[in-house]
């Protein structure tokens, strides 16, 4: 029996696993100063407990990222049938000194060992700080289009089944 959406034991879940540890990016949606939404594709890393950003100091996120902030998350696949991982959770931030050690994991596992050295190698010296962003999740949901569907089309089958 699939687990229960919402529940966190699905991050435990292969699939989360995979998307988790894929080359895809999250995209990060989050509630601007003016309380509008925002979405932005963003390479993380998984650390077992937090999805975890590096990012400029300056970059416009961190103008309306504040500790506790709730925000919502994405990893997807871009071919059918659609792997998906959806995230719930509360942002801490924090300023490190040079690249975190998130930022140049993300770097390694999207480019591979060699590029993602380089480019990390290429960074550091204009980025002396950086942003730190940790989401906790605190909802999880998995769809994956075979066995595990959108509440709506689930309950669509159900009625379709519950009247056949």
């Amino acid at each position: 029996m699939a687990m229960q959406q919402g529940s966190l034991d699905l991050l435990n879940d292969p699939l989360a696993q995979q998307l988790l540890t894929s080359t895809l990016p999250a995209r990060l949606a989050y509630t601007w100063t003016d309380g509008t939404p925002r979405v932005v594709p963003i390479w993380f890393h998984w650390n077992g407990s937090e999805v975890v950003f590096g990012s400029p100091l300056d970059a416009p996120k961190l103008q309306a990222l504040h500790d506790g902030d709730k925000v919502a998350l994405t990893i997807d696949g871009d071919t059918f049938p659609y792997k998906v991982l959806l995230i719930r959770g509360s942002v801490r931030t924090d300023i490190v000194e040079g690249l975190s050690p998130e930022y140049e994991a993300s770097a390694r596992r999207v480019f591979g060992e060699e590029q993602g050295g380089a480019w990390v190698e290429n960074l550091r010296p204009i980025a002396p700080q950086t942003a730190r962003i940790r989401v906790t999740p605190e909802w999880v949901g998995l769809i994956d289009f075979e066995t595990r569907f959108p509440s709506a089309v689930e309950r669509a089958m159900e009625r379709a089944h519950a009247q056949a």
